[in-house]
């Protein structure tokens, strides 16, 4: 049984849930939209998202856009105040996920 998530919160764009639930219906196992931190660029996180049949126990399991999101027990701390949006510009189309709520700061040391 996965963990409740609840505490942490996570929005999701209007534009960012039509695409997903758009996504989900093509697929009746896609359960869960994951989020998680891939990896750490030079002034920010680098977040993941994808679809999954089901949480894990370890698992942190919130709602948002009326999706079910999984979240990794270490992902889980850097999460909390993310923000995905459905972006349309001239650098590309996709999802995309910021959280303003953790600062920036170089990973690089500069």
């Amino acid at each position: 049984m996965a963990i409740d998530g609840s505490a942490t919160t996570i929005e999701v764009t209007p534009e960012a849930a039509t695409k997903l639930h758009e996504l989900r219906a093509d697929d009746p196992k896609r359960a869960f939209l994951r989020l998680y931190v891939s990896g750490r660029s030079c002034c920010s996180f680098t977040y993941g998202l994808a679809f999954d049949e089901s949480a894990d126990d370890t698992d942190a399991v919130t709602h948002a856009a009326g999706l079910a999101v999984a979240i990794d027990a270490q992902s889980l701390p850097y999460c909390g105040g993310a923000k995905v949006e459905w972006v349309d510009g001239p650098q590309g189309t996709g999802f995309l996920v910021r959280n303003p709520t953790l600062g920036g700061g170089c990973a690089c040391g500069g």
